[in-house]
């Protein structure tokens, strides 16, 4: 909620203050008061700023909540208390009761600090000292130095003077300390805002690992192989899903016969998440690259077969009927007219189903895959390096999102019409 607040609050600022200066720069001549007119996508175009404040918005929310050095100190969330710290707990034995005090060592979880000694002071309850790594917790045997043991009826009746009973919670300096269903104390130290690297690392540390990978390699295959690897099954099970989706989506948008046949084939297969498909797919074709790819193929096929129906049934009949008096043949109305016209949404079913087959292959390859983005960030997981399960995570995004503006530029070159009526 933190995190969300702090990103509605950019979101908000930025608007307002980059609209401002918009506003100012432009004044106030008739052209910047004109509306958006919809219905003609050319219109709305991405405002440049937005899209850089954006991208700066989730490093910096990535950076202050992992403590980088990437970005200075008083930017950072609060972290994790690290250092020294102490509680006093009462003990309670035999009609006596007697204070003693815990010394945490709070320290980074990659060190391992020697624990000084301390004066265990006098009476039935001696001092201790414990260390505890960062987001940690650490169970305190009180009784371990102590003259009466919990076999003696010692227990645990006040934290810091507020009296405890099992279960209870009390908030100490630096963390908290709970008292257990047998009577232990266990200190947490707090943990602050920050993320454990466990769980999210910082932007360095998974530069650093990129950097180690792509040097190295991961289990005997470079960076750039396993990347490779996936988008070749993803290309070719695109274009096999196309060479097939796109004739039958041109059949069934004009023959009643063949739309009357597929129909309920397409209808009933297209709301069938991919993934459902593996374990039929792993059992036709194994787990090989054909299963793969023919889980991709089936991934695009639906998706490209409904763009090509849709775009032939969204043609204007009227074009058809201005070809027709001119002369034209059946041949020529489907070259120059039906073709052209429904091949916005060809490119934009071809650029769904491209997404599609791209996070599909990142959960084919995590069965029984030896390359591949999606082995990467299954094996990294099972050993908690979470840092190759961001990168993996990082490239696949920024391949797919290289391999959707390649493709909108494609369609801009190749159907400079769309969206001009």
């Amino acid at each position: 909620m933190i995190i969300l607040g702090i990103y509605v609050g950019i979101f908000v600022a930025s608007y307002f203050i980059i609209g401002k200066l918009v506003s100012a720069a432009r004044g106030s001549d008739y052209t910047s008061l004109k509306t958006v007119t919809f219905g003609d996508e050319s219109t709305v175009r991405p405002n440049r700023w937005a899209g850089i404040i954006s991208v700066l918005t989730i490093f910096l929310l990535w950076a202050m909540f992992t403590g980088s050095s990437l970005i200075p100190r008083f930017l950072h969330a609060p972290g994790p208390f690290e250092g020294e710290t102490s509680f006093t707990y009462t003990v309670s034995a035999n009609g006596q009761t007697d204070d003693a005090t815990v010394t945490a060592i709070v320290h980074d979880r990659e060190e391992d600090p020697d624990l000084p000694e301390i004066d265990p002071g006098d009476g039935i309850a001696k001092n201790d000292i414990i260390k505890v790594a960062q987001w940690r917790n650490q169970l305190v045997q009180f009784d371990r130095n102590d003259e009466v043991k919990r076999a003696d009826g010692a227990e645990i009746i006040a934290i810091n003077g507020q009296m405890v009973s099992p279960g209870d919670e009390v908030q100490v300096n630096g963390g908290s300390v709970t008292i257990s269903d047998k009577g232990t104390p266990n200190f947490e130290p707090s943990r602050g805002w920050q993320m454990e690297p466990l769980y999210l690392p910082s932007p360095e540390a998974v530069v650093e690992r990129t950097w180690k990978v792509a040097n190295e390699g991961f289990r005997g295959t470079s960076l750039f192989g396993h990347l490779g690897w996936s988008l070749f099954r993803v290309i070719a099970g695109f274009v096999c899903g196309a060479i097939v989706g796109i004739p039958l989506g041109y059949a069934m948008g004009l023959s009643d016969w063949f739309r009357g046949w597929f129909d309920p084939i397409v209808e009933f297969m297209r709301p069938v998440p991919p993934l459902a498909l593996i374990p039929l797919v792993i059992i036709w074709a194994g787990i090989g690259e054909a299963g793969k790819i023919i889980l991709l193929f089936l991934a695009a096929l639906w998706i490209m077969a409904i763009a090509a129906r849709s775009g032939v049934s969204g043609v204007k009949i009227s074009k058809v009927h201005a070809a027709y008096s001119l002369g034209a043949s059946k041949w020529q109305i489907m070259r120059h007219v039906i073709i052209p016209n429904s091949l916005p949404e060809i490119f934009t079913g071809a650029r769904v189903a491209m997404g599609v087959c791209w996070g599909t292959v990142v959960a084919a390859e995590l069965v029984a895959a030896e390359k591949g983005a999606g082995m990467m960030i299954m094996v990294a997981s099972k050993f908690q390096n979470t840092d190759i399960v961001l990168l993996g995570i990082i490239l696949i995004g920024v391949i797919g999102f290289g391999i959707d503006m390649l493709m909108r530029a494609a369609e801009r070159m190749l159907v400079p019409w769309k969206g001009k009526g």
